[in-house]
């Protein structure tokens, strides 16, 4: 980094850095991959010197802060390494969220602010989430516990909030938190023909 004369003490990083990076391994039209998007230094670089690029995000920041950074790319704001390049604007982009399944059920267990909520919450889930075979649901609501050293049965109502959460979470399949592309056609997803289509166009289906 001594030798780039780069330093940046905190993120995100500066857009001289990746514009080095991209430069020395890709050409123009490349594609490049970031999988950490973060705040989308690195895409909206690749934009600038003419790369294709694909990046993912798992935080809910991305509404708010990289999708207007890269719009702002494209109306041809002035930042980074724009005069370096001579960027004027131009370009798009395609911006799609996944499908919850069983992520939407993180989220509501996420949100729960009482063990009446989350009781509720798990009736739903005995019917509409896709839960791990390997557990045995009757044991949930009333199962064995470390309490104080010793190990008794215990309520589910006698455990900690975050404990219950906790509990629910884990019972969940963590392989089925979104719709995979190949059951889009099944019924009780309800996937809508549009989002059926540019599942089809993103990946190349026929």
């Amino acid at each position: 980094m001594d030798k780039l004369n780069l330093t940046f003490p905190s993120y995100p990083k500066p857009e001289s850095l990746i514009a080095f990076l991209i430069r020395a391994v890709t050409s123009t039209n490349d594609l490049v991959l970031d999988f950490h998007l973060g705040s989308g230094t690195t895409a909206a670089v690749a934009h600038k010197m003419g790369r294709r690029y694909i990046g993912i995000e798992q935080m809910n920041y991305i509404n708010d802060i990289t999708v207007p950074r890269l719009q702002k790319v494209i109306a041809g704001e002035q930042g980074g390494i724009s005069k370096d390049v001579g960027w004027q604007g131009g370009g798009s982009f395609v911006y799609a969220e996944l499908m919850e399944m069983n992520a939407y059920f993180v989220h509501e267990i996420q949100k729960a602010q009482s063990t009446e909520e989350l009781e509720k919450l798990f009736v739903v889930m005995k019917t509409e989430a896709h839960l791990n075979y390997q557990v045995a649901l009757e044991s949930v609501l009333s199962a064995e516990y470390e309490v104080d050293g010793i190990f008794r049965k215990v309520a589910f109502n006698e455990l900690e909030l975050h404990e219950q959460k906790k509990l629910l979470i884990e019972i969940l399949d963590k392989n089925q938190l979104y719709v995979n592309a190949s059951d889009m056609d099944d019924s009780d997803l309800n996937v809508s023909e549009s989002d059926k289509a540019f599942t089809r166009s993103f990946y190349g289906m026929e």
